[in-house]
């Protein structure tokens, strides 16, 4: 696995006459390596040449934490009275073009510019992106595995078995992201709870409001699944819940979106420009009379990171490709007074459209 990503990269690399791609804090080290590199002022950074094996130049303290493939990548550990840049500038001399991680701290990058100020940089997305957003098999079922972990959840909030009524939001929260992680991730990356008119706010904070009768409850979750190999796979998902009857007026909004939706999963097809899905859903939406409350983008990638390339939203005209994975989910805000989302995670595969979500769809109604 490694190896072809690291081969698939070297081989972009070359395409786009870029010599050499440092990478560093983020995600895109552990898809390389295996390795998730703590934030921390020593410098960690993997150099990876077009035409020579890549070298992990790591905090020797760092070192036994990385598993060992000398067929792919040498190790340099540095000590505490070394300067690791200057490691990093003796694989760079007599390069032209160098490609950098987007998350790569700003004293780093100021720091090699200092010593080679002729040095062209760019920005290793340009590559790291193109890879990651096209999954392989092994990748879209770890996906499916983390995407079915938060199914269970969502589908123990419809049917009533996770408390709401009378709780705090951050009282749900919490018990939403201990389930995450008694359902096999590593880690929670959100737990959205937002109920009555905080569900208006699209990233609401959950706090110290008591859910009550009469209101909708709109929860958006996810976390990281790592596997053996040190990689992690995230999952995301929302669904909404009403407590006691909801009014005609809610239930002829929540229509609109669910037709939305639907209707933007069955535009997940090879070939489509990424913006004709966020266009289609955001069509239905504003024929309902709610395009002013729809003020997200349809989407976003999802692999190593939770939000990750390709993104469906207006101006990316890209197509989709076989491989792409990505959440489809409209939303309508109208402030002060309520809100809603209903999220899937999509992959793009050689037969149509998968929805790696299988939770219910319609409004639950816990009565």
């Amino acid at each position: 696995m490694f190896k072809d990503r690291l081969q698939r990269a070297q081989n972009l690399m070359s395409d786009n006459n870029i010599d050499a791609m440092l990478l560093s804090v983020g995600a895109d080290l552990p898809y390389f390596t295996g390795y998730e590199a703590m934030p921390l002022e020593r410098l960690t950074m993997l150099v990876i040449r077009a035409d020579e094996q890549a070298v992990l130049v790591i905090p020797e303290l760092e070192a036994p934490r990385v598993t060992a493939m000398p067929e792919l990548f040498k190790i340099h550990p540095w000590k505490e009275t070394e300067d690791p840049v200057s490691i990093v500038i003796d694989l760079l001399r007599g390069l032209e073009t160098v490609a950098i991680g987007d998350t790569t701290w700003s004293r780093f990058t100021i720091d090699i510019l200092n010593y080679l100020p002729k040095l062209q940089l760019t920005k290793a997305s340009n590559i790291t992106s193109k890879l990651r957003a096209v999954k392989r098999e092994d990748e879209l079922l770890r996906l499916q595995q983390a995407s079915s972990a938060v199914d269970r959840i969502a589908r123990r909030l419809q049917s009533g078995e996770i408390d709401l009524l009378g709780k705090t939001e951050k009282q749900i929260s919490d018990e939403i992201g201990r389930q995450i992680i008694l359902e096999g991730h590593h880690k929670v990356n959100f737990a959205i709870v937002a109920s009555g008119e905080n569900a208006a706010s699209p990233h609401h904070e959950p706090g110290e409001r008591i859910v009550k009768e009469s209101e909708v409850i709109l929860c958006d979750f996810g976390g990281t699944m790592i596997g053996a190999d040190g990689v992690g796979y995230c999952s995301d998902i929302t669904r909404c819940v009403w407590i006691g009857e909801p009014s005609q007026e809610f239930l002829e909004m929540y229509q609109v979106l669910q037709e939305a939706q639907a209707k933007q999963v069955q535009f997940c097809q090879a070939g489509t420009p990424a913006e004709e899905i966020d266009r289609v859903g955001r069509k239905i939406i504003a024929d309902g009379g709610f395009g002013e409350f729809f003020i997200h983008r349809t989407g976003h990638g999802i692999g190593v990171e939770a939000h990750e390339g390709p993104y469906i939203v207006e101006g990316n005209h890209e197509p989709l490709q076989i491989g792409n994975v990505f959440s489809i989910e409209p939303g309508i805000y109208i402030p002060n007074k309520w809100g809603a989302r209903l999220e899937d995670i999509v992959a793009v595969t050689s037969q149509g459209p998968l929805s790696l979500n299988e939770a219910e769809h319609n409004l639950a109604l816990i009565v």
